[in-house]
């Protein structure tokens, strides 16, 4: 039987372990191995997962080694081959995009990290600000082009900014201005008696800015589509093979696998929320993992449809910091995600589902008591200002990243994909923009932040900021 055939007759690599509820990656050296599937809504409705080439068996020599198989991995390994001719090797510690890929809410946004145009525009200048819109609205035809031939259930038409407060509204109106005037984005604003009337019945909701772009997805059909795609174009996929040692030497990266070393000229970082501090030097301390939590109920009857004025299948967020993100499912569930816990110990406690429950009701009275079919939580990887990099860090040095989107990697890590191909082969020249230029930063307090130590005072910070930003979301 000829390799072809074998791979095509090949099969997805089964779990050799649970799932693991408190993994966490601020604490824990590497992200297991072999372990099974968050219990997510998109795990469970995706159907089986495609073949894979099976974990790393021995000592092998590849041009371009890639960590990490999720969103972003996949998408760099798509564009090496189909731009630049080169065949990647994808390592994965678990099973195929089984971290943020599986776990998050499928919104795909015309956003790269977590900050406005605006506060792109105080940090960086109109001129770049309004070069960073482009890379946005560049990503998104990206985006599109890239999903066409996937099946991943798309819902287009937009994105829904609701103002969960009246004081909000003359920020939001502020904000629309600039986007028509400025970036020629035709964002609008919505009163709130049209947004009940026309969009949703969220009860907090006291007005709303729509933007034209925003697109929902279902990620686990996304991602094993993307899976799909990037072997047809000779890309190999190894889940089951942590990078658990990584050493440097003569230009030649040895990366040590439980099954063999992978000897590579070249190292794309793709970790997301799931980075250890371990794996590399030169990401120690340079992200903050922060959880966040997912529920899917039943599918809504027409009656409860039409209580809750759910008229949109649009992607939703509120104007929270700590934000809710929602929408009503093709299959008719609601799916709504927020904060969670603090650490991953805690992060299994029942309580942070049930505040989750609550915030749905405080929404939607009328779905109180409804049956949750879905429950999961996932790490998030949120750059110290809030930007992402697509960055070759030392330039003596073979290794290349993309990180840091902060919660909006849906759309935005196909386009960190592309631009990490160029990277890899050898065109980062040609990308100038900030988040090209410069390493994800340290914390304000480099000397602490560099000592492990440091991680419980980052999480007491956390929880400080947790409740600040609560008080201040929740005022009148």
């Amino acid at each position: 039987m000829d390799a072809a055939t074998l791979r095509a007759e090949a099969r997805a690599t089964a779990a050799s372990k649970p799932y693991d509820p408190a993994y966490d990656p601020l604490v824990s050296p590497t992200p297991g191995q072999g372990h099974d599937y968050a219990p997510t809504y998109w795990i469970g409705t995706a159907g089986e997962p495609p073949a894979d080439d099976g974990p790393i068996t021995h000592d092998i020599d590849v041009d371009v080694a890639i960590i990490g198989s999720g969103f972003t991995g996949l998408t760099t390994a798509i564009f090496l081959a189909e731009q630049h001719g080169i065949k990647a090797t994808v390592l994965e510690a678990n099973r195929s995009a089984w971290g943020c890929s599986t776990r998050n809410g499928g919104q795909a946004q015309c956003a790269s990290g977590r900050l406005k145009r605006s506060q792109w525009i105080t940090r960086y200048g109109q001129e770049a600000a309004l070069a960073l819109h482009r890379e946005c609205v560049d990503g998104m035809e990206n985006f599109k082009a890239l999903i066409k031939d996937i099946d991943c259930d798309p819902q287009p038409g937009g994105h829904l900014y609701v103002a969960h407060r009246p004081r909000i509204m003359p920020i939001l109106e502020k904000e629309a201005k600039l986007l028509r005037e400025t970036f020629k984005y035709d964002a609008r604003i919505l009163d709130a008696d049209t947004v009940k009337r026309e969009w949703i019945g969220d009860q907090e909701a006291c007005g709303a800015m729509h933007e034209p772009e925003g697109i929902g997805i279902h990620a686990g059909k996304l991602a094993f589509g993307y899976l799909k795609k990037a072997r047809a174009l000779g890309a190999t996929v190894h889940p089951a093979s942590p990078v658990q040692g990584w050493e440097t030497r003569n230009g030649v990266h040895y990366l040590k696998t439980p099954g063999g070393t992978v000897r590579a000229r070249a190292v794309g970082i793709c970790t997301g929320g799931y980075t250890s501090n371990h794996l590399h030097r030169e990401l120690k301390n340079r992200l903050l993992p922060i959880l966040s939590n997912s529920i899917v109920t039943r599918p809504l009857t027409s009656q409860e449809i039409e209580a809750c004025g759910l008229r949109t299948h649009q992607v939703i967020t509120d104007t929270r910091v700590l934000r809710h993100y929602y929408r009503l499912m093709p299959d008719n569930r609601l799916q709504i995600g927020s904060r969670s816990a603090i650490t991953g110990n805690d992060a299994p406690q029942k309580q942070f589902e049930d505040r989750l429950i609550g915030d749905m009701y405080r929404k939607f009275p009328a779905l109180r008591g409804i049956q949750i079919d879905y429950s999961w939580w996932g790490w998030v990887d949120v750059s110290h200002d809030m930007m992402p990099r697509i960055h070759q860090p030392d330039p003596s040095q073979t290794i290349y990243y993309a990180l840091g989107y902060g919660g909006n990697g849906v759309m935005y890590s196909a386009q960190a994909g592309r631009r990490l191909a160029q990277w890899i082969a050898g065109q980062g020249k040609e990308l100038t923009l900030p988040i090209f230029t410069s390493r994800l930063p340290f914390p304000n307090v480099r000397e602490m932040v560099e000592s492990q130590a440091f991680a419980p005072f980052r999480r007491f910070g956390q929880r400080f900021l947790y409740r600040w930003y609560a008080y201040n979301d929740e005022r009148p």
